[in-house]
């Protein structure tokens, strides 16, 4: 296990976070900053020097368990979308226990995108070996070049490039918009709280938070 991820808790299959894990947040509007120097509609096209940063029409979930929501409707936003997190929830069967699995994200982000380009991709093991890190830069890199966002289910502590801790120890959704240095390091936009709406993560970093769980990828 990285030094630098640390699982304080069993992790299971449901999504429900403790008020106190970090997941409840107010519907505050905000958005994503494009990268630094960079007007929003060349962030969006940008493709140069393995990297690339999509648009994001950000927003904060509303409650404690609408992550699954929120994060697929942050998801959708970098291709001009703006779809009802209720009207999400009800298809994805969010209940005051979470959204159950990303297999309950990916039918709604084909439903609402008009076409079967999403897949859910499971990490079953406690930490992500090689071959499964390797597969998620690959998958984040290809469905970010195609103009899509990833949906990925975590849980428990992972650490950012800046040192910031996020914790999320029952569970959490977020959306990965961009990467940097051909995928090592990645971009998330996370709906938990619009104080850090996004930040960098490494790769290695966000495998293992999506470990037990599963992602959505093109």
């Amino acid at each position: 296990m990285r030094t630098d991820l640390i699982r304080k808790t069993a992790l299971t299959a449901a999504t429900i976070a403790a008020t106190g894990g970090g997941i409840a947040g107010p519907a505050i509007a905000a958005h994503a900053a494009p990268a630094e120097g960079k007007p929003a509609a060349q962030v969006q096209n940008r493709k140069d020097h393995g990297q690339r940063e999509l648009n994001v029409r950000y927003e904060a979930q509303p409650n404690f368990y609408y992550c699954g929501p929120a994060a697929t409707r942050n998801a959708l936003s970098v291709q001009g979308k703006d779809i009802n997190v209720d009207a999400m929830a009800k298809e994805m069967g969010t209940t005051e226990a979470g959204t159950n699995s990303i297999n309950d994200i990916t039918p709604v982000l084909n439903k609402e995108t008009g076409k079967n380009a999403y897949h859910s991709v499971e990490i079953s093991s406690p930490t992500a070996d090689e071959k499964q890190t390797d597969k998620l830069r690959t998958d984040i890199v290809d469905t970010v070049d195609d103009g899509r966002a990833v949906v990925a289910n975590i849980a428990g502590t992972a650490v950012d490039t800046d040192g910031n801790t996020h914790s999320f120890e029952g569970g959490h959704y977020i959306s990965v918009v961009g990467y940097r240095d051909g995928g090592h390091e990645v971009k998330i936009a996370d709906s938990a709280d619009p104080a850090t709406a996004s930040y960098w993560m490494s790769v290695d970093n966000l495998a293992d938070w999506i470990a037990t769980r599963g992602y959505s990828a093109s």
